[in-house]
């Protein structure tokens, strides 16, 4: 069996879920589990609602559920030709929307929305979906049955970002689904949502529909999991920066969980890890243009190609500069400046160090301030806004000769620094100036991949 994961844009109307059912359709010998995510802004629209009605703004939240409600019955009403079926889906969408309003209007009593609610009112949208896509299957001649993610995806108890309990799922999965396999039904999943293992609904983060295809696909052993997006695969950079990108036909799990964590969007980087595990194949395909080759992931995918693979990057990028005398031949010291980071719960990208000087780069300023205000009590603190990290992957540029002249020499004129080769050896990365950036990505990538 495979398992099939879909995003927003691929159900996010009607045209694109009766797309999904043919794509399906063509994989029934393969005995897919399909996997959807909310259409396309709908978890954005239940977020905001409810913080609407947490902040007193009741009529407002209504107004914009309604809206989602019209844009889920026109979809259907486009879809369905059986009119028994079209007024049976409708009266379950109706339900869903009921029970919507109904919790904004508890949100709106109480003036506040607990990470417990939130997780609650953000499920319906891939609740929503599924049910749409379940009868629209039915109807182009898919033989689908509708679960319950939630009967199998197990989390800890943070109900917003759960974490997964892999034995759980191991479990349940294998009770809830194989037996509709058999039977020959296509079973249909919500993604992003689950259940803490006291019962209560919680979900995975944003981007969790990626996670829930591997999950299921590690429980399952399935033989390959496939990732449904808009764009023909990963690419060997982003193409709203630099002309003349290419798809890459295949990647090593460890180079593209590199190029996830450094700001290639098209994959979430926790999909990697359960697929890992099982060194199940990864493929990243367009829903768009099914019959495109896509890119293969594999455990390792060899390496007798070029030298890069890609060049990801990440813009709006802070670097704090942190200098202090103690460091001279001190320990410790390391330790004391990123238990500020930790007990601020923010991440660092780069980290590179000196015997009197460390910086990193982070990619938020939530904290900012106060990680800052921390330092300053043990060591002279300097900021710098408007950077960029660029990151050039590639499991070959362990076994490249010259590649730092390679990547430097045509970058003479920009200002580089934290240069920093990866402990894996696969990557390097380095921080310019955010004006810089698509020029820097351009020559780079012309150096690497322009034929």
């Amino acid at each position: 069996m495979i398992v099939m994961k879909f995003g927003g844009t691929s159900v996010q109307d009607a045209e694109a879920i009766d797309r999904v059912c043919s794509v399906v359709k063509s994989r029934i010998s393969k005995k897919p589990v399909v996997v959807l995510s909310a259409i396309s802004k709908a978890t954005d629209t239940l977020i905001q609602s409810a913080e609407l009605a947490a902040g007193g703004k009741l009529r407002e939240a209504k107004d914009k559920i309604s809206k989602l409600k019209d844009r889920h019955i026109k979809i259907s009403s486009e879809l369905l030709k059986d009119e028994n079926s079209l007024r049976e889906l409708k009266e379950k969408l109706t339900e869903h929307f009921s029970d919507i309003n109904d919790l904004l209007k508890g949100i709106s009593l109480l003036s506040e929305l607990s990470p417990k609610i939130q997780a609650r009112v953000v499920s319906y949208g891939e609740l929503l979906s599924t049910l749409i896509a379940s009868y629209a299957m039915k109807e182009k001649g898919v033989n689908s049955v509708l679960l319950d993610s939630r009967d199998f995806i197990i989390t800890d108890s943070n109900y917003l970002k759960g974490e997964p309990q892999i034995d759980e799922i191991t479990v349940r999965a294998q009770v809830n689904i194989p037996e509709h396999l058999k039977k020959g039904f296509v079973p249909v999943i919500q993604g992003f949502i689950s259940r803490t293992k006291h019962g209560a609904q919680s979900v995975l983060g944003r981007g969790g529909s990626d996670y829930t295809a591997s999950l299921a696909g590690m429980a399952l052993n399935a033989k390959a999991i496939e990732i449904w997006t808009d764009v023909d695969g990963i690419l060997t950079a982003d193409p709203n920066k630099v002309e003349g990108t290419k798809i890459i036909s295949k990647i090593s799990f460890e180079e593209a969980a590199e190029l996830a964590y450094f700001g290639a969007k098209i994959l979430h980087p926790l999909t990697i890890q359960p697929a890992v595990e099982k060194n199940i194949p990864v493929w990243i395909k367009n829903s768009h243009s099914p019959e495109a080759e896509g890119t293969l992931i594999l455990n390792s995918a060899g390496e007798n190609e070029g030298e890069v693979k890609s060049i990801a990057c990440k813009e709006n990028v802070i670097v704090i500069n942190i200098f202090s005398m103690r460091m001279l031949n001190s320990y410790g010291f390391l330790k004391k400046i990123f238990e500020v980071f930790d007990k601020h719960k923010t991440s660092v990208d780069l980290i590179t160090t000196s015997e009197v000087n460390v910086s990193v780069t982070l990619d938020n300023d939530e904290y900012l301030e106060e990680i800052k205000s921390e330092l300053s009590e043990f060591a002279k603190i300097n900021v710098e806004t408007d950077k960029s990290l660029v990151c050039i992957v590639g499991s070959n540029i362990r076994n490249t000769k010259g590649i730092s002249g390679k990547i430097f020499g045509v970058l003479t004129d920009y200002n580089i620094t934290m240069i920093s080769q990866g402990s894996s050896l696969i990557n390097v990365s380095f921080v310019v100036d955010k004006g810089n950036l698509n020029d820097v990505l351009q020559k780079l990538h012309n150096t690497f991949f322009k034929d």
